[in-house]
């Protein structure tokens, strides 16, 4: 089998700004593999928060043997992107020899559309309720916050978008005494979750607190390892394949923080059709999904997924599985 690795760009629809920074185009990593016969692929989008870079993740890649098999892989690369991109590429292969999909050789259910959030730019507050307004008709709104301004932005999308749901991101930029202050007022704005409103390592003051707003885990939770630390600290926990790692682990971290009563989200990083797809399998029944990733793009994959009323689709086997 030839593994092969390329590097792809996709342009941003806007500019992107999270509380971190700005971008305006998607960088990713693409894994080919081809046995001869038939071939399989997968994205991953490496994070320099965890101290990855597209050339880091490539030599990961690189440096796996022709013959690696979804088993061995586990044991060769840890939890990040390199080893979910391989993952989810062995598991199209896989789809692709046999004939069938890969919800199928997971032993899943068939799956079908799930209502995803859409992310909002961070911005002005004017800015931002001009954005909500433009999106007003989505069922579900995620706001980027982690900065002094963030309430009057809230304000302003929930002026934006008074019938939609709302969900915060705060990219570890608050600390507790500000979670606990502006909890009253994110009740009484309706945010039904905050994600990650304090530094991984830090959370540890979440400890005993009382969270009116259910609060998420996703710098803070990885793969199943992660799960001990979590306990009395969060309610939900985000699961994202280039944190688990890939879509084996994906599945079986859902399975594990359901049973030990976590609420899950299934979230993403942005890149293109090609990296939700695998996700979709995940995000099947759980509370929210948040893989709005495609839709922030001005371009993206052939046989790219369908995103309507009744939310993001599973892939068409063209495209992954």
């Amino acid at each position: 089998m030839r593994i092969d690795v390329t590097h792809d760009v996709f342009k941003l629809a806007q500019v992107f700004t999270i509380a971190r920074g700005s971008r305006t185009e998607a960088k990713v990593l693409t894994v080919h593999l081809d046995d001869g016969v038939n071939k399989g692929w997968g994205e991953c989008v490496p994070y320099a928060r965890y101290g990855e870079s597209l050339e880091s993740v490539t030599d990961q890649i690189k440096g796996l043997p022709n013959d690696v098999t979804r088993e061995a892989l586990y044991e060769l690369l840890p939890a990040g992107a390199a080893r979910n991109a391989v993952d989810c590429a062995l598991w199209d292969l896989e789809a692709k020899r046999s004939g069938k999909r890969v919800w199928q050789l997971a032993g899943l259910t068939a799956p079908g559309p799930e209502i995803t959030a859409y992310t909002l730019s961070l911005d002005t507050p004017e800015a931002m309720k001009a954005q909500a307004m433009e999106h007003a008709f989505r069922p579900l709104l995620k706001i980027k916050l982690g900065t002094p301004d963030d309430m009057p932005r809230l304000e302003a999308v929930r002026a934006g978008a008074p019938k939609s749901k709302i969900i915060v991101d705060a990219n570890e930029g608050w600390t507790a005494e500000v979670y606990a202050d502006l909890a009253p007022h994110l009740v009484g704005l309706g945010v039904e979750l905050v994600e990650q409103p304090l530094p991984a390592g830090e959370d540890h003051a979440l400890l005993g607190m009382q969270r009116p707003v259910p609060v998420c885990a996703d710098e803070s939770c990885h793969d199943r390892d992660s799960l001990a630390d979590l306990k009395g600290k969060y309610d939900v926990i985000n699961i994202k394949l280039d944190k688990t790692g890939g879509l084996t682990e994906a599945l079986a971290l859902r399975d594990a923080a359901k049973a030990q009563g976590y609420d899950v989200m299934v979230g993403c990083m942005v890149g293109s059709s090609l990296a939700m797809a695998p996700a979709t399998l995940v995000a099947q029944g759980v509370g929210i999904v948040d893989l709005d990733g495609p839709l922030l793009l001005a371009e993206d994959r052939d046989q790219p997924l369908t995103f309507d009323a009744d939310g993001v689709h599973p892939p068409v086997s063209a495209l992954w599985g």
